[in-house]
């Protein structure tokens, strides 16, 4: 049942949230947290956690938690089927976390909403977000049933069609890409390592193969009109066409498919007086190179850092630097992703001269660093 009062509503329960309501909950302060979906419903598929975001959440105690639940990989590599243009390894990185953590997303919020509740927090579903009315003390959040509750500020984690920033007025601009993306879970039998994560740019075009845990692989291309529901011939096929050769790669079994089109928009700004976006609802693209989920995490971790400050009696306008601070990163990270994106969607005459630049930038020893650092996020730390 929601409390009539908060020092800060959290909108949106996935790992944005739950790392700002767990930051808040660590310093002392009152967070409630509302999510308008039953629990278990969330289908959002996020399966990389990168370096910078592991020492990010070192002080919230869940960062070794969550390692330990997934797999170290601590090599990506770019390739032409089973040429290997791009090799970027991890395990050279100055940080105690020197690779990839391949988890699912589930086990992800599993573990931070377990140190929530161990901090006395908890999350309140569903309670679906119908208006905000904000004023020089505080903000009114009404939720569709007629509950109310008022809160110091309100964060808006609630994903790429936020309410929160529709109800702030915030423009979230920016443009969606032409290309459909398909996405599965698959088991697969030979051709794909379990400790790698694989972008093949073939000349037929994008695939990305990555271990996750249980046996399982995560499928991600480029079609140009994906199925709904793809079964085991259709991604069998993407595999055959574009990844590796020497060793087929045979799909034994489809778990969970999806597909998807990529956005690239930034929010005009993360502050509208009293009420604030993270993650997703602050920004999205493609999810070329792993960032998405990575951005909003250390979204959180920054502002829950500034709210416990202005929350302790720093001047509100402090909150003015985390939209100066993190709204640059996320700038960097869709132009990050946009790269890779039109990389990987190259028309079909341009994919050999792009193989053969990116085999010669994979013998410099500094690109493969830059793109380590980049990929992990610790150029951002």
């Amino acid at each position: 049942m929601l409390s009539t009062t908060t020092d800060v509503l959290v909108i949106g329960a996935g790992p944005t949230g739950l790392t700002l309501a767990l930051s808040l909950a660590q310093s002392g302060h009152d967070v409630t947290v509302v999510d308008n979906q039953a629990a278990g419903d969330n289908t959002s598929r996020a399966a990389v956690v990168h370096a910078h975001t592991l020492e990010a959440l070192k002080a919230s105690g869940v960062a070794d938690r969550l390692a330990a639940q997934g797999i170290h990989a601590p090599r990506f590599t770019i390739r032409d089927r089973d040429r290997v243009l791009v090799p970027v390894p991890f395990d050279d990185l100055p940080t105690s976390y020197p690779y990839t953590l391949m988890v699912s997303q589930a086990a992800t919020e599993a573990v931070l909403l377990e140190r929530l509740t161990e901090l006395g927090g908890r999350v309140l579903r569903p309670y679906t977000l119908a208006e905000l009315d904000q004023d020089d003390d505080g903000v009114t959040a009404t939720f569709a049933g007629g509950e109310q509750i008022r809160a110091a500020y309100v964060v808006g984690a609630d994903g790429m069609h936020s309410t929160v920033r529709e109800q702030a007025g915030i423009q979230f601009s920016g443009a969606t890409y032409g290309e459909s993306f398909t996405l599965a879970d698959v088991k697969l039998a030979g051709g794909a390592p379990d400790d790698e994560v694989i972008l093949y740019f073939s000349t037929a075009g994008m695939v990305v193969v990555a271990p996750l845990p249980g046996g399982v692989h995560r499928i991600v291309a480029t079609v140009d009109e994906a199925p709904h529901d793809p079964d085991t011939a259709f991604v069998q096929t993407l595999l055959d066409a574009r990844g590796p050769k020497a060793e087929r790669a045979e799909v034994r079994e489809v778990i969970w498919g999806s597909r998807f089109r990529v956005h690239h928009r930034v929010a005009d700004t993360y502050r509208d007086r009293r009420i604030l976006l993270a993650g997703d609802a602050a920004h999205v693209h493609s999810p070329a190179g792993g960032q998405g989920m990575n951005a909003g995490i250390t979204d959180a971790v920054a502002l829950g850092e500034t709210l416990g400050r202005v929350l302790a009696g720093e001047s509100a306008d402090t909150l003015d630097g985390y939209t100066a601070t993190r709204r640059p990163v996320a700038l960097q990270v869709v132009g990050l992703a946009d790269r890779l994106t039109r990389l990987a969607t190259a028309g079909h005459a341009l994919r050999p001269l792009r193989n053969v630049v990116l085999g010669l930038l994979g013998r410099i020893p500094v690109f493969r660093h830059r793109l380590a650092m980049r990929l992990s996020g610790l150029v951002y730390g």
